[in-house]
Parts: structure tokens; sequence; C-alpha cells
């Protein structure tokens, strides 16, 4: 005769369970094996068969003692060490095996990375450019390393040489060796974001009548109009020709106004700046 574990069937954990315990335990089991649930399943259409057959011997108190005694007669302790057995024997082997990873990940470690930095001209920084560096290695040699600069690199960014930091261990991958840029500004421009300042030197004249002029920027000219009366300290903005934000787009340029004086007068300039002074009211201190 073949024995079923009606409590296992039922999804029950104990055989320690009320009669209305196994009949709450049916009716969730025969819901989720159900026929109309599981259209053209036949393991369902057995399990089903064997949920209401648990049901019908579980469900009545003297079938449920007796099969109660005859279990736990036959195969309560068999079960029970079976049940250690392949518990032992499949948890046993996961435990184990994480252990021996845990070990090959202790092993295997990565390099440390390196870190240095260079200094580039704005030039090129805005025009990208390749650039071999050398530096001395743990051992005390030089190595020469070539770095590929980017068209419109930010300042402070780092260029990421892959693997070429100090060695791992125990068959771990290379650190890899960071070199951070320093952009360096020129006697023309100053690099604020993407944003490049200059000086726009303008005579007194030409603040004071105002003028056309012409301006210098980092890849090319531009014409600019200057208002009347201009003074010393403002900005004048020249749209989209700053520094580089992507392929199509760039910062502003901002020319900074300062009004140059000579420092020496020919004689004829003199006459007509004594000429202004005697018929202008202009006083900047009044």
């Amino acid at each position: 005769m073949i024995y079923k574990d009606y409590y296992k069937i039922l999804e029950l954990e104990t055989s320690r369970v009320s009669i209305e315990e196994i009949k709450a335990a049916y009716r969730q089991a025969a819901k989720k094996y159900h026929p109309d649930v599981n259209v053209g399943d036949k393991l369902a259409e057995e399990r089903i068969k064997d949920i209401n057959e648990a049901y019908r011997i579980l469900s009545v108190p003297a079938s449920k003692r007796k099969y109660d005694r005859i279990w736990n007669s036959k195969f309560s302790k068999k079960q029970e060490k079976s049940k250690e057995s392949i518990v032992d024997m499949f948890f046993g082997n996961i435990i184990k095996k994480e252990t021996e990873q845990k070990e090959n990940k202790k092993e295997q470690q990565k390099g440390e990375n390196i870190e240095t930095e260079i200094n580039i001209t704005l030039e090129d920084a805005y025009y990208g450019l390749e650039k071999k560096i050398s530096l001395r290695t743990i051992e005390g040699k030089m190595k020469t390393f070539a770095v590929t600069v980017p068209k419109g690199i930010l300042n402070g960014e780092k260029i990421r040489l892959i693997g070429q930091g100090k060695p791992g261990k125990n068959g771990g991958k290379n650190g890899d060796l960071f070199i951070k840029i320093n952009i360096e500004d020129n006697q023309k421009f100053k690099l604020k974001g993407y944003d490049l300042y200059t000086d726009l030197l303008l005579t007194p004249w030409e603040a004071a009548l105002g003028t056309r002029v012409e301006i210098n920027t980092i890849d090319d000219q531009a014409k600019i109009y200057i208002p009347q009366g201009i003074q010393s300290g403002e900005k004048i903005k020249i749209p989209n020709k700053g520094y580089i934000k992507t392929n199509n787009t760039r910062g502003d340029l901002i020319a900074e106004v300062k009004i140059m004086v000579p420092k020496k007068l020919q004689e004829n300039e003199k006459q007509e700046f004594e000429k202004l002074k005697e018929i202008s009211n202009f006083n900047p201190r009044a």
C-alpha cells in the first residue's frame, strides 16, 4: 500500500492541526489547483485528486487519528533522518561554494589606482591633442604614456587609462591611472565654465563716441558695436564664441571694457585735449 503525506499535500507543516485548520488548508489548495484555473495542466489534475483524498481522510477525526498512528509508526523517524540528510547535503554544498567564492575573492585583489595631473594650454584644451607623459613606476623606472586629450575637455576633468595603475595581487586586475587636466589661462583669454573672458581695450574717444571694433576670439575674429559713453568695467557679451559645450554649441565670449589713455601725447594731440578741457563740462567727480 502506498502512503501519502496528506499534511504535505495540503501544505500543512505539522499534523498538530485542528479540523478547522484542515478545512481552511483544503479550501486554499483546492482553489489553487482547481481545473478551471489550470486548464490542460495534467499535474494540476493529479494534484487536485490528492488534495481531495487528503481532505477526505483528515477531515474526519477517527480516520485522521488512524492515519496519524500508522504514519508515525512507519515513516516519522525515517523521514526526519532523510530530511536532515537532504538539507545537510543541499545547504552544505551551498555554504561550501559560498565559502570558496569568498576565499577566491579575498585572494584576487585589484591593484591600487594612481592619480597624477598635467597642465595644458587653453588652445590645446579647445582643439584637443595627443600628449606623452612620463611617470616613475614603483620600481623606480620611467614609463611613458600616450594620452589623448579630447577636444573641449573641462578644467579639472580626469582622463582614465585602464590597467595602468599598480599591479593586482593573486591574479587580480591592475589598477587604473587617472590624469587630472589643469587648463592654463593665457594672456588673451581666461576660462570660466564654458565662457571665455578677454579684455576689450578702447581709446577715450572710441568709448565716448561709440564705434565698431574687431575683436579676436579663440578661433576667429568678430566685429562688435561699442555704444556711446561706455565705461571701463562694463562687459559686452559675444554669444557662441566661448568654449566648447557640445559639438554644436559653445559658451559666450565676455569682453570687459578697459579705456586706455596714452602715456605720451604728441603736440597736436595735447592741443586737442586742451581744447576739450576748455569746452567740456564733464566732471566725473561732481
